[in-house]
């Protein structure tokens, strides 16, 4: 299976791209779409749904994992974000690709243990994981393969309870 992650950011998207076989997970690539204040809205969404769209063309993911929004105390912020996760879900919808949808929380328990991981522990077990050589950069990119990795995760344990549970309505 080959899943896409998504940090969607109007500043900062990161993207990720593992790869999975079994219980082995490895990152391919991950990248992130930058865009500059001083820039217009729609230009941004643009450029954020032109290098995701990039992305999806060129690894092909089967299943796309994008994170959720926290809105905290800043609602400025999580609108700024909704905006640039609604560029990235219309790539993913153009582009015909099954999307998964995790809170942080959900993808730090997945990935490190805890919900309340911080972004150091969160870089540290990506990095482990996926067996990379450096931390990703920018923080965004390690946000990305987290995610993926979180969608890897619960994919393969519901696959592991729907097959279990379709043996125990079998009789011998």
């Amino acid at each position: 299976m080959v899943i896409l992650g998504i940090d969607p950011g109007l500043a900062n998207t990161g993207w990720g791209v593992v790869e999975t076989r079994g219980s082995l997970c490895r990152a391919r690539a991950y990248g992130n779409i930058s865009t500059g204040a001083d820039e217009p809205l729609d230009l941004r969404l643009r450029a954020i749904y032109d290098g995701l769209a990039e992305a999806i063309e060129r690894y092909r993911p089967t299943d796309v994992a994008v994170e959720k929004i926290f809105f905290g105390q800043n609602t400025k912020s999580a609108i700024a974000t909704a905006h640039a996760r609604g560029a990235a879900l219309v790539a993913c919808a153009h582009a015909g690709a099954a999307v998964g949808e995790y809170t942080p929380m959900q993808i730090k328990q997945a990935v490190v243990g805890t919900g309340a991981a911080d972004k150091h522990q969160v870089t540290y077990m990506v990095r482990r994981l996926l067996a990379l050589d450096h931390d990703p950069r920018p923080d965004h990119c390690a946000d990305a393969l987290a995610a993926a990795v979180c969608h890897a995760n619960l994919t393969r344990t519901q696959a592991m309870v729907g097959s279990a549970a379709s043996t125990r309505g079998r009789t011998a």
